[in-house]
């Protein structure tokens, strides 16, 4: 692909902003970009907005994109409004860099912002309900709770407080890999509490708190095995990233050693496998097709962001992209090898677990970590040397897998 770079990019702290609008928390991501960037908003040939929230939770059911940027100085250029469930930040990211290969400009914005929090806590939740085909919910809901029978739940593992049923899909997911698999509950608390380890040391983290695997394992249920710490919270916050081509770079003047270059950008939708079809998933068919877009493979890769809205999606993402064998996410998780110091960190943000998912800003606050990271400025949480490093995101759910799923490979230059 043509050479696009990320010339800047910054976030918000993620986290419950009750007092902030979103287009508040929008302007802190874009200004900050901006000044990543060393460039103007006026040096912007296109925008892509993601977000979810604005026309459930505040009545701005279009344009929303237009509507926040004419508050925080961007206006006149071309906006686009990007949905793609969870994977919308992603999208918005991988849309800029279509533009800017087919040369309709050679300065892009991406950025997505969200305002979770609203004092209706249900309605907040009710939006995961939207990430499926609503004509068929209690069908897609049979089936993929289906794949988790034949593992008994023990005594009092379930809550019963209320939460969205996608935990419940989670869960049976979860149960689907312990019997293929052999995976274990302690093993999906070692990705926990590793992630909330990674949190401590990352200031834009949602939450900072450590915890053991004994800690994980003790916390109060959701639906079995999954307890509270493994599950992505509800969270406020947004991410811009400023994307250039070689022209845009000089034009803006930006400073080459910090710039990173987008090896591959995939977008995939979701099939009609069988869940007895791992081969087919769209992770795996979306990370190989990365994989060659960029020349490398996943023993190139130095550090890795995925999906972990529950800690189960690390081990299923860690499999996908091919950094360890189907099967193997488990065990390499209670061996520490997703651990900073292991052979392949994952999530050194705290990923959404710790660091919080605010749907549409989640992609674009899974690059900056990673760019962070190949920069070599992540201080406490820094991968020495790292030069190579990929994200997975996914959004929604269709069949029995994503409906839709965003790979990004960066690499220094």
């Amino acid at each position: 692909m043509s050479n696009i770079y990320i010339a800047g990019i910054a976030m918000t702290v993620f986290g419950r902003h009750i007092e902030r609008s979103v287009e508040d928390l929008a302007g802190e991501a874009l200004h900050g970009a901006l000044q990543d960037a060393g460039c103007r908003a006026d040096a912007i040939g296109a925008a892509f907005y993601s977000g979810i929230t604005n026309g459930a939770l505040q009545g701005q059911l279009s344009i929303p994109g237009q509507v926040v940027f004419s508050k925080i100085g961007i206006e006149g250029i071309p906006v686009f409004n990007v949905e793609n469930a969870c994977a919308s930040g992603s999208t918005a990211v991988h849309l800029a860099v279509q533009r800017l290969a087919a040369g309709a400009c050679d300065v892009a914005l991406a950025l997505g912002a969200e305002k979770m929090n609203v004092a209706d806590k249900a309605r907040s939740l009710a939006l995961f309900e939207t990430g499926w085909d609503v004509s068929r919910v209690d069908e897609n809901f049979a089936t993929l709770a289906k794949l988790g029978e034949g593992i008994v739940p023990p005594p009092g593992s379930e809550s019963d407080r209320p939460y969205s049923r996608f935990m419940a899909i989670y869960a049976a997911l979860c149960r689907h890999h312990m019997k293929t698999y052999g995976t274990t509950q302690r093993q999906i608390a070692a990705v926990s509490s590793k992630n909330h380890l990674h949190s401590v040391h990352n200031s834009h983290s949602q939450f900072r708190k450590p915890f053991t695997i004994d800690e994980v394992l003790a916390a109060p249920p959701i639906t079995y095995p999954i307890t509270l710490p493994m599950c992505a919270p509800v969270t406020d916050g947004a991410a811009a990233a400023i994307l250039c081509t070689e022209e845009g770079l000089r034009r803006i003047g930006a400073d080459r050693s910090r710039c990173i270059r987008i090896a591959a950008s995939v977008i995939r939708s979701f099939t009609h496998r069988r869940i007895d079809e791992p081969e087919k998933n769209i992770g795996r068919l979306a990370a190989l097709q990365a994989y060659e877009q960029a020349s490398l493979g996943p023993e190139d890769m130095d550090v890795a962001e995925v999906h972990d809205a529950s800690a189960m999606g690390e081990i299923i993402q860690a499999e996908n992209l091919g950094l360890v064998p189907l099967g193997q996410g488990g065990p390499a998780a209670e061996r520490g090898e997703f651990t900073l110091g292991g052979r392949i960190p994952i999530n050194t943000s705290g990923g959404l677990e710790s660091k919080g998912h605010p749907l549409g800003a989640t992609g674009i606050g899974q690059l900056y970590e990673l760019v962070t990271q190949l920069r070599g400025e992540a201080g406490a949480r820094q991968v020495p040397g790292a030069s190579h490093a990929i994200q997975e995101n996914g959004g929604g759910l269709q069949g029995v897998e994503e409906a839709a799923l965003a790979i990004h490979i960066l690499s220094k230059q």
